[in-house]
């Protein structure tokens, strides 16, 4: 299995796992199935043989030649190593174990992912194990960031402008505070679609659907091939969803339940948002917020350089000879890049959002009237909508240009950190 069979089994959010990254070591070790003398001994059918057994997991804990091994469903196994077990390391890629790596057991690690093989139990809750295969976690870290590197570059964001079922396109828009860009995605019958589910924003969450089930104004990610200007990408793999963003006021705030209730302020309804662990709860500081608000008034009119930053006209006032830290650890540098701040285009909200540590509700302090903007989860019928990225201190920004929250919000997809959508979708 090489990278880039791992690459359309899997994607990355930032970042995106079609299955999680622990789904990647999974189907590395499952490759390898029957490599062994246990696998000739199993298949030899003789009876005199005990049961053998294999399990497939993350080590959960280690004492000794003892092993905790959480499964992705079902109880955790315990796991005795027997003397003179193969323990076996396996790297990114391979699925042959004449190129596995010999290990000792304490070369183990909590975290790791394994595969263990031996005499199994009768209620099926231990094993001992004489074959024990590893993928390490920086093993399927080095996937990881490969394939976050891969969605960098290859991938393309936004929201779902037009389908053409018969053709096989989707044109998609990017929401922007200046020039609106359309991408045209063009699918083939090897092209795999996933669907978030209604109340997840997590890829592991996601299943498989069809090209006929997307719809207009669905948020969007595509990773393939792009021709030369960015224009067109042919489609691999896209995952799509209702994501519905809410630029609104606070109606009133339950901290010990975690649930928010906003006004919206384009359709004027009352909508319950719940937070969750997994919210990436954001408190844009004053001066941050102004900063964004007079540059975006400046390219609403027009304002010659508004929208190119630089050294001086970028930082808070006062802040030019100051030694101490920008907020949330962010340069206010305006030559683009590092932080935030693309020279000649608008601020690059997500960048910046990305080096802001996130808050929990408490934190927050939220009061009545105060303004937020939400990007959040379809939600069901039954449950509310799961908040996963909510920002407070942002009535500069909404007052300046009310339709920022589209360009601030751009996609869900990065908000958990790591790479930009933006960048993505050049």
């Amino acid at each position: 299995m090489d990278l880039q069979h791992l690459q359309r089994d899997t994607v990355n959010g930032g970042y995106m796992a079609s299955k999680t990254l622990v789904g990647i070591a999974l189907a590395l070790v499952i490759s390898v199935a029957g490599a062994s003398p246990l696998a000739a001994a199993t298949a030899s059918g003789q009876e005199s043989q005990p049961t053998i057994a294999k399990r497939i997991g993350t080590v959960k804990a280690i004492n000794g030649n003892s092993l905790t091994l959480a499964q992705t469903s079902g109880p955790d196994v315990s796991v005795t190593v027997q003397p003179g077990a193969r323990v076996l390391r396996l790297a990114p890629g391979d699925k042959d174990l004449k190129n596995a790596t010999s290990l000792q057991l304490a070369d183990l690690h909590v975290g790791d992912t394994v595969r263990v093989r031996g005499t199994g139990s009768a209620d099926g809750n231990s094993i001992s194990a004489l074959e024990v295969i590893v993928i390490t976690q920086a093993a399927v870290a080095a996937v990881g960031d490969q394939i976050k590197q891969d969605w960098q570059k290859r991938g393309v964001g936004g929201r779902v402008e037009s389908v053409d079922a018969a053709g096989g396109t989707i044109t998609l828009t990017i929401p922007s505070l200046t020039a609106k860009k359309s991408i045209a995605v063009h699918t083939t019958k090897d092209t795999v679609v996933y669907r978030y589910a209604p109340d997840s924003a997590k890829s592991e969450d996601a299943k498989k659907s069809s090209l006929s089930e997307i719809q207009s104004g669905d948020q969007l990610r595509a990773r393939g091939s792009k021709n030369a200007d960015g224009t067109e990408i042919t489609a691999e793999e896209i995952y799509a969803g209702v994501f519905p963003q809410y630029a609104g006021t606070v109606k009133s705030v339950d901290a010990a339940s975690g649930l928010l209730t906003v006004q919206d302020l384009a359709s004027k309804k009352t909508v319950q948002v719940k937070i969750s662990p997994d919210s990436q709860l954001h408190k844009i500081p004053s001066e941050m917020a102004q900063m964004f608000a007079m540059r975006l008034k400046g390219m609403a009119a027009g304002t010659p350089g508004a929208a190119r930053g630089s050294q001086t006209d970028a930082r808070p006032a006062g802040a030019a000879n100051s030694q101490a830290p920008s907020p949330a650890g962010s340069s206010w540098s305006g030559g683009g890049g590092a932080g935030g701040m693309r020279s000649g285009g608008p601020p690059d909200f997500q960048r910046i959002l990305s080096r802001m540590p996130s808050n929990t509700l408490m934190d927050m302090n939220l009061q009545k009237g105060d303004a937020v903007i939400i990007l959040a989860t379809e939600g069901t019928a039954t449950s509310p909508h799961t908040a996963i990225t909510l920002l407070s201190g942002v009535e500069p920004i909404l007052q300046a240009a009310p339709s920022a929250s589209q360009a601030m919000m751009l996609t869900p997809w990065n908000l958990g950190g790591g790479g930009q959508v933006g960048e993505a979708s050049q």
